[in-house]
């Protein structure tokens, strides 16, 4: 169970606490098969390292730092696929370099005739998701057989068919850089974890052109951005609301926005993928634990809503929740919950405990009704919601499979200064 108390600082986890999670040796064998596999591994990985050398790339885009990460992009991208021989390196994609972009050729196999172009390439180039891809045949850098330009990404292909696909160099990014102080978790050159502030917007949109998260990861990050979508950004693959705060992963490269992005979309259904938040509730369910099920849709009668819709419409959502604590107040009962998300729709926490009845302290846009019952809080536990300005939840938990290394990563936040000071006015009330 996550305890709402700070937690110690550490290293460069600073104010969170961080697990890796490693597959201990001789669990069903695989210590030993690893260490039989070792000779054959290296030599996959000079052969990568030779063919990557003889396209160029060595020369042109970065020298030996960039052929290591491609070597291990592509040696990862072999093993997941169980491409240990001479034949699975023969089928690979290869880069070679023009002028600061560069080109990736492939050729199709028996077992992949009739796939469709665009999930083709998506399965068989690593580091570019499906999206990127499309963009990329829509674009026009997507050449097919006789060097003809390929413009659909439903072209089924034929065994024997050789492609080429022209990677630009990435853009500037379109966001200004702007020296916003960041709580950085965890970083490394595929990722970076944040524990975003209350009131910080995540990404530019209407009403928020600049001051927001993504200008400061521009700023902070720098040229260790290696291009999302083919322009030097951070790769959003989840969003907090402004007034939420907690902790965020973002893809720093093509390749792991792509797996972030399939972690997100299987919803920890697999296991890679964690997300627990801590909210302070009006009243106590009835239940210690439970799941609320209901699909949301975008309110019709105002669109900065969300609301739960019956019948099919709307999108599936479920929340799992577990109550942590309940506080006797002048103004009734308040909960801690702590919540687990199954789905990851916008406002989907915010509006499911509303539905039940149990909204979110602080929460303006989904908790309107409860304003006369916060009055009625002590004077501490008045001034403490007064002074949090904010919905009181945060995104304490995140987990995810490293995108590169594969490794599973855990991060835990301890509740903000404004959170807590709520969380203990409401336990002395």
């Amino acid at each position: 169970m996550l305890r709402p108390q700070r937690q110690a600082r550490g290293g460069r986890l600073r104010r969170c606490a961080r697990r890796e999670i490693d597959d201990p040796p001789g669990n069903g064998g695989e210590a030993g098969e690893d260490q039989q596999c070792q000779t054959e591994d290296d030599h996959l990985q000079i052969a990568l390292q030779t063919r990557v050398c003889r396209c160029g790339l060595s020369d042109s885009i970065g020298g030996w730092r960039s052929v290591h990460r491609f070597v291990r992009m592509q040696f990862i991208f072999l093993h997941r696929r169980g491409g240990h021989s001479e034949a699975g390196l023969q089928a690979m994609t290869k880069a070679v370099d023009r002028h600061g972009a560069h080109r990736i050729e492939l050729t199709v196999a028996e077992t992949d005739a009739g796939i469709r172009l665009d999930k083709l390439l998506a399965q068989r180039v690593d580091g570019l998701s499906r999206a990127r891809i499309q963009a990329l045949i829509r674009a026009g850098h997507v050449s097919g057989p006789g060097g003809a330009t390929i413009g659909d990404g439903s072209y089924r292909v034929k065994p024997g068919d050789a492609f080429a696909v022209e990677v630009p160099e990435p853009q500037a990014a379109e966001p200004a850089a702007e020296a916003i102080a960041l709580d950085v978790v965890y970083e490394d050159a595929d990722v970076i974890v944040v524990d975003k502030p209350p009131h910080l917007v995540v990404h530019p949109a209407a009403g928020h052109a600049s001051g927001t998260l993504v200008n400061a990861l521009i700023a902070h990050c720098g040229a260790s951005l290696s291009g999302i979508g083919g322009v030097k950004r951070p790769g959003i693959v989840h969003r907090l609301d402004k007034g939420t705060s907690g902790l965020l992963v973002v893809a720093k490269n093509d390749a792991a926005h792509a797996s972030l992005s399939e972690q997100f979309a299987a919803h920890g259904v697999d296991g890679r993928m964690r997300r627990a938040y801590l909210a302070l509730v009006w009243g106590k369910p009835l239940r210690p634990r439970g799941i609320i099920s209901a699909r949301l849709a975008r309110s019709q009668s105002n669109r900065t809503k969300i609301g739960v819709t019956r019948g099919e419409g709307g999108r599936h959502a479920v929340t799992h929740y577990q109550v942590l604590e309940t506080f006797a107040t002048a103004a009734g009962p308040v909960s801690l919950l702590r919540l687990e998300l199954e789905t990851g729709r916008t406002h989907q926490i915010r509006v499911h405990l509303a539905h039940i009845g149990h909204p979110v302290l602080g929460d303006t846009t989904y908790a309107s009704d409860f304003k006369t019952k916060a009055t009625r809080l002590d004077e501490a536990a008045r001034t403490a919601l007064d002074a949090l300005g904010r919905q009181a939840l945060h995104a304490a938990e995140l987990g995810f499979e490293h995108p590169i290394t594969g490794r599973s990563l855990g991060f835990e936040s301890p509740l903000p200064h404004d959170m807590q000071a709520l969380l203990t006015a409401l336990q002395v009330d």
